[in-house]
């Protein structure tokens, strides 16, 4: 069997396709997340905090003052732990909810109801046979 048809038959299987569509769906599902973390949520916590911007907490590393974290990275080495702060909320965030996604298919999965039982096939023609000699033979 040749390269390309071994890989043709690995890349066509479902479980490769399935997590192809998978890996998109959860890139595009990050981006909401972060879009959730950095527009709802951070400005609530910043309140919380008094008013403070947690994307621009940081240390400069080369003795550069900054306004800004973007400008305190032009000039040099920082230690942006404000956003380490909300890549680490985005991440709690995100596993919070595929935790209830995957407890909620779970749930679903449980609650199916277990499929009727088949009619069983007739029996073969010699079963019948031993049984009517068995049936014969108790009564007599």
């Amino acid at each position: 069997m040749g390269f390309a048809t071994e890989f043709r038959e690995f890349a066509m299987k479902g479980n490769v396709v399935d997590l192809a569509v998978g890996v998109i769906i959860g890139g595009a599902f990050g981006k909401i997340v972060d879009s959730i973390v950095a527009d709802l949520i951070m400005p609530f916590v910043g309140v919380l905090f008094g008013g403070l911007d947690f994307s621009n907490y940081f240390i400069p590393l080369s003795g550069q003052t900054a306004a800004t974290l973007a400008e305190a990275k032009k000039a040099g080495a920082v230690f942006a732990y404000g956003s380490f702060i909300t890549v680490a909320l985005n991440f709690i965030i995100l596993a919070l909810i595929i935790f209830v996604m995957i407890k909620q298919i779970n749930r679903l999965k449980r609650q199916q109801p277990a499929p009727a039982p088949a009619e069983p096939p007739p029996a073969p023609e010699d079963v019948v046979l031993l049984r009517e000699i068995r049936d014969a033979l108790r009564a007599k």
